[in-house]
């Protein structure tokens, strides 16, 4: 059998096994180290936003914002409905209500118009939601300018999700940079990775210092243990660090090659009547962390699932779009804002294999082999 084509695997192209000795010949091997506070200051140089803190994951960094602001039980947290739960769980874990919104079919994020119809909607209940949660979906960047005003008009901070966004711009500017505060993923499947991590970045020093504290089991300043509040063991390892700093000096190169398998996707399936692709927003370049088509169900008799089952037997990873949270028996009692076009994305999508190692004959093979399950 030919080599395993995997979805979004790990793709290592900098200095991380020269960076990994340095961590190792200074035995810098627990959480703290100069590795894991030049990543830092890497990131920080990257995103252009000037606090942050590395942690165990993107859903530790969404729960240190949450947790600062004071997110509780009772509380209403709007988040968009088309995401990983990851994004969202971390306002479960606090005790809030999570509505849902739905996604607009230019982007496939949030809608701006659904979020202010929810924000009115717990206005008149009398109460005004304590968080926003919008995600930029598969590396497109959610219309932050949009969200922002509508939440400014409430004083609501908007916490981005841009787990999936690293080195994707919103007119100009990185991914997540104008939010309140904004996480990253450095999961294994993710542009960059440290095996697993996250990032969590603000213009409120007040927030970071906090939320590395919280990071750090909530250590208090004494020679001793001392503890006012409760916190978690969510700090970064120095050795994932170096990891990441090792990547971090190839991200851009690897966005291209996700632009570029992205456009030969297009290429060798655009022409395919009943196959459309996730567009890109008209104010921003997306990373392409994943190239997603939709089939047309009234031109095309095939199935997602019968693809992506084709694709499987030929060793071929491939996987639906996001099942949107509203839909996930865990939230079968929350509300959402609209609905249809989040369920409909789910229903009618496919994202392919797009790992920045892909050749451009396995983006053949892959869309040689959708070609024909279409004709079966």
């Amino acid at each position: 059998m030919t080599d395993r084509i995997f979805l979004s695997p790990p793709d290592m192209g900098g200095d991380e096994l020269e960076l990994i000795k340095k961590v190792f010949a200074s035995n810098f091997i627990a959480p703290a180290g100069p590795m894991l506070v030049a990543f830092e200051q890497a990131m920080t140089e990257y995103l252009e936003i000037p606090h942050v803190v590395a942690v165990s994951s993107g859903t530790a960094a969404m729960h240190l914002a949450l947790r600062h602001i004071g997110v509780g039980t009772g509380d209403i947290v709007l988040a968009s409905s088309l995401t990983f739960i990851g994004s969202v769980s971390p306002a479960v874990f606090q005790g809030a209500e999570v509505v849902f919104v739905d996604s607009d079919m230019f982007t496939w994020n949030m809608n701006p118009d659904l979020l202010a119809e929810g924000i009115e909607d717990s206005r008149r209940r009398g109460k005004i939601p304590k968080a926003v949660i919008p995600t930029d979906l598969y590396g497109q960047c959610a219309d932050l300018d949009r969200i922002n005003e509508i939440c400014n008009k409430y004083e609501i901070p908007v916490l981005n999700d841009s787990a999936e966004s690293l080195g994707s711009l919103y007119k100009g500017r990185a991914a997540g940079k104008g939010a309140y505060a904004s996480i990253y993923s450095f999961n294994g499947n993710k542009i960059i990775t440290t095996s697993g991590g996250g990032l969590l970045a603000s213009e409120d020093k007040k927030l970071i210092d906090h939320a590395r504290k919280l990071a750090t089991q909530s250590r208090d300043d004494f020679p001793y243990y001392h503890h006012t509040e409760i916190g978690y063991n969510y700090r970064m390892s120095n050795v994932l660090a170096a990891i990441g700093l090792g990547q971090l000096q190839v991200l851009d190169q690897k966005v291209e090659m996700r632009r570029k398998i992205n456009r030969l996707y297009r290429k060798y399936l655009g022409d395919v009547a009943g196959i459309s692709f996730m567009p890109e927003a008209i104010y921003g370049k997306t990373n392409c962390w994943l190239t997603v088509i939709q089939f047309d169900p009234e031109r095309i008799s095939v199935t997602p699932e019968e693809v992506r089952a084709a694709l499987e037997i030929e060793n071929i990873e491939a996987r639906p779009v996001w099942k949107p949270m509203h839909l996930q028996p865990v939230f079968a009692k929350n509300s959402v804002i609209g609905g249809e076009v989040s369920e409909a994305l789910f229903r009618n999508g496919l994202c392919l294999p797009s790992g920045s190692a892909m050749t451009g004959r396995d983006v053949e093979r892959v869309s040689q082999i959708i070609k024909e399950s279409l004709r079966d």
